[in-house]
């Protein structure tokens, strides 16, 4: 990557050093002002141990996943979802004195974030969270290990060509969604709530309401979906049954993962903003969706507001279970089976 760097520079920013580096030739002196302003407040906390910060400022994370593997630890999605990611703060939990946080301009652009002072400071910021809202819960988290099974998928699709391919799409769904809504959602909501402790509580609700505008006009595409699920099922590829149930699954995973932007805000006793989300949430994108994801969201939102920060591994065992069997309610109903094994992995 070397000879595609097109800026490289030195920051000092209250004790910490600040790397830039990127391959982009655009003026970044606005987007590293707000790096900066992140990394002034975050450093008058005693819970900040960095003393090196570097910045890639990237056309695309390609040169990231390129050094990735699958077996790596990464967020719900694995590598392909790392490609559509905004931010992603890369950090070792043994080394907490640097971190590497990556920019993905052109998911940035596409979100409608780049450029967009207050969005782009509440995204580093909950970045910068991450390390620093580590605690015996999302210790825990990383020692659960999932395997979900849902042999009774086969008969919602048609025989023929498409029968192996489609099974194992929606297998993939529901693991992400399960990885995301269960295993994951300890980091997201405890970064969220140092987040909003550490002043960017504004900044975090600018871009959550972004996000909920983006959501209402995401639901928009949701017929194109439908259309194309309609063809599949006359090609007989997918039986009527297969199709409402992929489209339901695609609800979830699209739109759930918004109770981790609002729980937060209730658990720092911020219920006005919380509700101010909650009442776009459900007039302009719940409305459009399977029912079912309107009656999930309330649950899973007072289970995130619920949450500890001191969960043993065998406790958080048994509350990711409670959301398992949460979502696997919703999903019964549209004859899906599933068994899922926790276990806890050793030290």
């Amino acid at each position: 990557m070397t000879s595609l760097l097109e800026h490289v520079s030195l920051h000092r920013v209250a004790g910490t050093e600040l790397r830039v580096v990127s391959d982009m030739d655009s003026s970044l002196g606005p987007f590293i002002e707000v790096e900066t302003d992140v990394i002034e407040k975050y450093a008058t906390s005693p819970r900040w141990q960095q003393e090196t910060v570097t910045l890639f400022v990237l056309k695309d994370l390609e040169p990231l996943i390129r050094q990735l593997t699958q077996e790596a630890a990464l967020p719900p999605g694995g590598l392909a979802g790392l490609g559509e990611r905004p931010i992603v703060n890369v950090y070792d939990l043994k080394n907490p004195g640097s971190c590497h946080v990556f920019v993905n301009q052109k998911a940035m652009e596409k979100e409608g974030y780049w450029g967009d002072r207050e969005a782009e400071k509440g995204l580093l910021a909950h970045e910068h969270a991450h390390p620093l809202s580590e605690c015996e819960t999302t210790r825990s988290a990383r020692r659960l290990k999932m395997d979900l099974s849902t042999d009774s998928l086969r008969p919602l699709f048609a025989a023929g060509a498409q029968e192996k391919e489609w099974p194992t799409k929606l297998n993939r769904l529901l693991e992400v969604i399960v990885d995301k809504l269960c295993l994951y959602a300890p980091r997201e909501i405890f970064a969220n709530d140092l987040t909003i402790r550490t002043s960017f509580s504004a900044s975090l609700l600018h871009l959550d309401r972004k996000n909920l505008r983006n959501a209402g006009e995401g639901v928009r595409s949701r017929g194109a979906l439908q259309r194309s699920l309609h063809e599949e099922v006359e090609k007989e590829g997918l039986t009527p049954a297969g199709a409402e149930l992929l489209l339901t699954v695609a609800d979830m995973k699209g739109y759930l993962d918004l109770a981790m932007e609002t729980a937060p805000f209730y658990r720092q006793n911020k219920a006005a903003e919380a509700q101010e989300l909650e009442e776009t949430l459900f007039a302009q994108v719940m409305p459009y969706l399977e029912p079912l994801v309107a009656k999930a969201y309330p649950k899973l939102r007072d289970a995130y507001v619920g949450l500890p920060e001191d969960a043993s591994p065998e406790a958080l065992k048994q509350w990711v279970k409670s959301l398992i069997s949460m979502l696997a309610e919703g999903l019964s109903k549209k004859g899906v089976r599933r068994e899922c094994r926790l276990s806890v992995v050793p030290e």
